[in-house]
């Protein structure tokens, strides 16, 4: 699956396969330290990022801190634009 901006597909590429060697060879092996994949992760955050806002897609809304709270048992709410 390509990613929501054509020019962070290679940096999703990257993390994907960092994700893939640390869930296989470390954390399915009990080591839970997942700092590995972190630098690239936060690269294509960014670039992720960027391309919601040239998306003109809410970062608020994004960013919106839902496991945990009572809004995880909530059904989403579609707005109309």
């Amino acid at each position: 699956m390509n990613s929501i901006g054509k020019d962070c597909n290679e940096l999703k590429a990257k993390y994907d396969e960092c994700f893939q060697v640390w869930f296989s060879e470390k954390f399915l092996k009990g080591d839970t330290d997942d700092s590995m994949c972190k630098p690239i992760f936060g690269v294509y955050r960014e670039c992720v990022r960027k391309a919601m806002e040239e998306n003109k897609i809410d970062l608020k809304e994004a960013d919106k801190e839902i496991l945990g709270t009572v809004d995880e048992k909530k059904t989403p709410t579609t707005s109309s634009q």
